[in-house]
């Protein structure tokens, strides 16, 4: 085959720096209380208020921030391992703000399920929000046409290069060496044989910068701007059983929910995918059954309804059997969206492990006892929940893994984010390594 030679100048300098996507330069979170890191006060509900208040938020911020727990949550510890700032409250953001790092759109209480499902069930009045799963998409696509419409100069990548390179046909010989360790190598191989060629120069033709980088640098189009964004969905769905379990739902009941449940979330993520994301987390349900609301609310005599370390084993399995589902919708998605990157986040396998040994992990107190709440086995009651009169938290949360009963501490939450973090329970694991993965 007959090589053909061109010769090239190649000159690759600009006047703005940036950095290569070597990780994530924002994230999305979407759910519910387990990501809620403010939106729920802001939105005018005020069945649970207190998350605005002390204890809440006592260990980290010293002060509410609307997160519930005792300080930081799964998307806060994500967040830090990527070099990121805690995400916004999407209804926190003024009018005009400016988004550089991603949003935050999980409500405290929201369900997968739409809120006209509950109350075509008649247990709608129990619902702590109307801002559901496609109520939080709404809210992302409302904000999408802001995040991806200004323009940037050209990079400079911090290694000008200059030079006359020698191209045969197929492999272009020099201008690889030169381009050895560049950001833009790999796009430059690959792509140089379709850039268009300016006006010849003796025997040789002259591409500029302008052309290698498009002519205007690199955009924030949206297909750029979400190939290094992390989407987080959920963890979402689990208020839709709670509800109907707190009026008294039993499993076989609430197990014919899960596939409408579980078919929501695919949907959620499908329609993210269809609007430009490449990177996605879904996460699946905690054991409920080791919950101290649960375990209060489902107390039996019967010790054959427990496994060995005080778990309710029939919502325990509850929980399993909706994340197997759900794991078999992301496989589906998967298949019909190859070019998509999307992870299950097993919240299960990385929590049941210091509900089975909490002493290993340092939750000397146990796992199944709330830090802050009214009294009860459990340290729950319905009628001094956490915050309210009559409850009180404890001196030392990192010492627990149950915060108020319902939700984890945030040392809790540290263990599962580095077991998502470092890939042990996060399939496949992210495509970017952190930039820590001991987050503190």
């Amino acid at each position: 085959m007959m090589n053909v030679i061109f010769f090239l100048v190649v000159t690759l300098l600009g006047t703005v720096s940036c950095s290569p996507p070597l990780k994530y330069d924002s994230i999305f979170s979407f759910g519910d209380s387990l990501a809620d890191t403010g939106n729920f006060l802001r939105s005018g509900a005020l069945k649970f208020p207190v998350i605005g208040k002390l204890p809440y938020g006592e260990t980290f911020f010293h002060h509410g921030t609307g997160r519930c727990s005792d300080g930081r949550l799964i998307v806060d510890f994500i967040a830090e391992a990527y070099g990121l700032p805690y995400l916004r409250p999407y209804l926190a953001l003024g009018k005009g703000e400016k988004v550089e790092h991603g949003v935050n759109f999980a409500v405290a209480g929201a369900t997968a399920l739409d809120a006209k499902f509950f109350y075509d069930r008649k247990i709608g009045q129990i619902l702590w929000t109307n801002d559901s799963l496609s109520v939080q998409l709404g809210w992302f696509t409302d904000l999408k046409s802001t995040l991806c419409s200004t323009k940037q100069a050209p990079c400079n990548w911090g290694v000008p290069i200059e030079g006359t390179y020698q191209f045969a046909n197929p492999e272009p010989v020099g201008f690889s060496q030169a381009l050895r360790g560049h950001p833009l190598r790999r796009a430059a191989l690959r792509d140089w044989a379709r850039l268009p060629l300016s006006r010849s120069r003796g025997s040789g033709f002259f591409i500029s910068s302008d052309t290698i980088l498009g002519g205007h640098g690199v955009s924030t189009d949206c297909a750029n701007y979400f190939k290094r964004s992390l989407f987080l969905v959920g963890e979402i769905g689990g208020n839709d059983y709670n509800y109907p379990f707190f009026l008294g739902g039993n499993v076989t009941q609430l197990k014919a929910m899960v596939p409408a449940v579980v078919e929501t979330i695919a949907a959620a993520t499908t329609t993210l995918i269809e609007e430009g994301a490449v990177e996605l987390v879904v996460a699946g349900n905690l054991p409920i059954g080791c919950n101290a609301v649960y375990l209060t609310l489902f107390h039996t005599d019967d010790r054959t309804a427990y496994d060995k370390n005080g778990c309710l084993k029939a919502h325990n399995a509850f929980s399993k059997y909706h994340n197997s589902q759900l794991k078999l919708a992301l496989q589906n998605l998967r298949q019909k969206y190859p070019h998509a990157r999307i992870s299950y986040a097993d919240y299960y396998g990385a929590s049941k492990r210091f509900f089975h040994v909490p002493k290993r992990y340092g939750f000397k107190d146990g796992s199944l006892v709330a830090c802050c709440g009214g009294g009860g086995p459990y340290n729950f009651n319905n009628s001094a929940r956490c915050g309210h009169t009559g409850s009180k938290a404890c001196l030392d949360p990192k010492a627990y893994v149950n915060w108020d009963g319902i939700h984890l501490t945030e040392a809790a939450y540290r263990y599962i984010s580095m077991g998502l973090l470092n890939g042990s329970f996060m399939y496949p694991p992210l495509s970017f390594s952190p930039v820590k993965y001991n987050v503190v």
